[in-house]
C-alpha cells in the first residue's frame, strides 16, 4: 500500500482519541464493519500506541495508522507498534525524513501553497490539509486544485458529516478524516453499534 492506495481506502479515516487501549479492539471492529477499514489513533493519549498494537494484533481487516506524529521518534515508535500508515498535523524535513525512513506510506500535513511545493520537490504527491476549516476550507482546496492538480488531500479538522460531501465532491480531495465517528461518549460506555452506524452512513458518502 502507498499513500495514494491510503486515500482510495473509503471516504472517511476515523481520527481516534483513546484514553483505555482496552477499548481499542471493539472500537476498531465496529468501524470495520461499518465499511472504514482504515483508522488513525492519534498518539494524544498514552494508551494510543498500545491501541495500535493491539488493533494490528487482533483486528486484520483494520489498516491502522497513528496520527499527530510530530517527531522522529514517533514515526519510529509507531511503526514498531504495527502502524501501517502514518498521519502529521504538519511536516518539517527531519519529520519528512523519518517518516520515509519508516517504508509506511505517510500522509504529511500542509495548510499552503509553499508547504505543499516542498513536499512536492520530494515526489510526495498525497498530504493532509490541516486545519481544514480554519485554513480555508472547500474554497482554498479549490483554489490549490488549479495549480497543483497532481496533489491529492486528506482534509482533516472541523469535518463533520454535514460538509464531508462537498469535500468529496473536489476532484483534489480522496478522503477525509474525521473525529464525529468515534464520540467520547460512546467509546466510554463501549455502545459499538452506535459506532458502526456512524460508520456506515460515513462509508456511503461515496
Amino acid at each position: 500500500m502507498n499513500a495514494t492506495d491510503l486515500l482510495d481506502l473509503a471516504p472517511v479515516v476515523p481520527v481516534v482519541v483513546l484514553d483505555d487501549a482496552d477499548a481499542a479492539v471493539p472500537l476498531a471492529k465496529a468501524l470495520v464493519r461499518g465499511g472504514l477499514p482504515a483508522i488513525e489513533v492519534t498518539l494524544r493519549t498514552p494508551a494510543a500506541l498500545p491501541a495500535i498494537e493491539r488493533i494490528a494484533a487482533e483486528v486484520p481487516d483494520a489498516v491502522v495508522g497513528a496520527g499527530t506524529v510530530v517527531t522522529p521518534a514517533d514515526a519510529e515508535k509507531s511503526a514498531a507498534a504495527g502502524a501501517r500508515f502514518l498521519v502529521s498535523p504538519g511536516c518539517t524535513p527531519a519529520l519528512r525524513e523519518a517518516m520515509t525512513g519508516t517504508g509506511l506510506p505517510f500522509l504529511p500535513g500542509v495548510s499552503s501553497a509553499t508547504e505543499a511545493l516542498a513536499l512536492l520537490e520530494h515526489g510526495i504527491t498525497a498530504m493532509k490539509f490541516f486545519p481544514a476549516e480554519a485554513a480555508g476550507g472547500i474554497p482554498y482546496l479549490k483554489s490549490l486544485g488549479g495549480p497543483l492538480p497532481q496533489i491529492r488531500f486528506c482534509p482533516t479538522g472541523g469535518i463533520s458529516l454535514d460538509n464531508a460531501p462537498r469535500y468529496l465532491a473536489l476532484p483534489n480531495v480522496g478522503c477525509v478524516g474525521g473525529s464525529w465517528l468515534t464520540p467520547a461518549d460512546a467509546v466510554r460506555a463501549g455502545d459499538w453499534e452506535r459506532i458502526e452506524d456512524l460508520a456506515r452512513r460515513a462509508a456511503a458518502l461515496r
